[in-house]
């Protein structure tokens, strides 16, 4: 696994190496490299949970982060991703970890020599999230084929859906979708079904976030009646099965895809999704820089 940049690109193998090596990490057993590494985090989008996890797991592996800050760079002069990419190796990154606007930028970064790990690419794809998220299922079902999951809200615009509905279906789950018409997806073949009459029937809940920044024209309408439709509330939390899961993304719009109350309930493993994700973005770090390093030819300095 040269680069991670969409959950496309990676077989059922290797998703649950991924998972069962994040295991481990989560379990003690961390081989630290042994040479100094050096990774940059470009993110050209705002982010809390996935910028701050991979510089924890990048922390904690004993690599040395690489500041790189969108407002105080060449960007703004006019430098395109590839440039800034290029330079970030030529001075002697070992890995990029880049979120970008740009559905698939990465395709522009083919001249690169080091590995990028795709942290979001506009509405197209977010691999990491979607991995800690099959982590986070698989230590609570220990398998994935045939647990009953829905994705629950604004499809269209989410990365984590497409990426969640790629990886569940490739490894035997049965994923469905819940989302108002004007939030729908409908390049994805999946079925959309009404929430209150799958509920009860469900492992998986997984909500996503109203992305408003990303929507083109107003939804003040559905805002207001989302909840009530689209969004988990204390009625059909209480019809959840015993041992089903609730999942969030993160940022929460509290109140609009889930009541404030059942953020933290027993069922919630909104914020064990947040931890799992520094062991799954040190699982990811460890395979790529391990492949990255095997392929690297070594330099031998010969005293003359």
């Amino acid at each position: 696994m040269m680069n991670l940049l969409s959950m496309d690109h990676l077989s059922k193998e290797e998703m649950m190496a991924l998972i069962d090596r994040a295991i481990a990490i989560k379990e003690g057993n961390i081989a630290p490299f042994d040479k100094t590494l050096y990774v940059s985090n470009l993110f050209f989008e705002n982010s809390t949970r996935t910028k701050k996890s991979f510089e924890m797991a990048q922390a904690k592996l004993g690599i040395h982060t690489i500041d790189f800050e969108v407002s105080t760079s060449s960007v703004n002069k006019g430098e395109s991703l590839y440039d800034t990419c290029k330079t970030m190796e030529a001075i002697g990154c070992d890995a990029l970890v880049i979120r970008h606007p740009e559905n698939e930028y990465y395709q522009q970064l083919e001249g690169l020599n080091i590995p990028v790990i795709n942290g979001g690419d506009g509405s197209g794809s977010h691999p990491s999230q979607c991995l800690l998220d099959l982590m986070t299922i698989y230590e609570k079902f220990g398998y994935f084929e045939g647990l009953k999951v829905i994705i629950v809200g604004d499809i269209l615009h989410s990365r984590v859906a497409k990426s969640n509905f790629q990886a569940l279906t490739k490894l035997g789950a049965d994923v469905k979708f819940v989302a108002p018409q004007e939030y729908r997806e409908h390049d994805l073949p999946v079925e959309y079904v009404d929430m209150d009459q799958v509920i009860d029937q469900v492992d998986v809940c997984m909500l996503l976030r109203v992305q408003l920044e990303r929507h083109l024209y107003n939804h003040d309408d559905i805002q207001a009646e989302y909840n009530k439709h689209y969004g988990l509330n204390m009625e059909r939390y209480l019809r959840l099965k015993d041992q089903a899961i609730i999942m969030h993304p993160a940022p929460v719009n509290r109140g609009v895809e889930i009541t404030d109350e059942l953020v933290e309930a027993d069922k919630s493993v909104i914020f064990e999704q947040m931890t799992n994700g520094v062991y799954m973005r040190m699982s990811i770090l460890q395979t790529v820089l391990s492949q990255h390093l095997v392929n690297t030819p070594t330099i031998q300095v010969v005293a003359g």
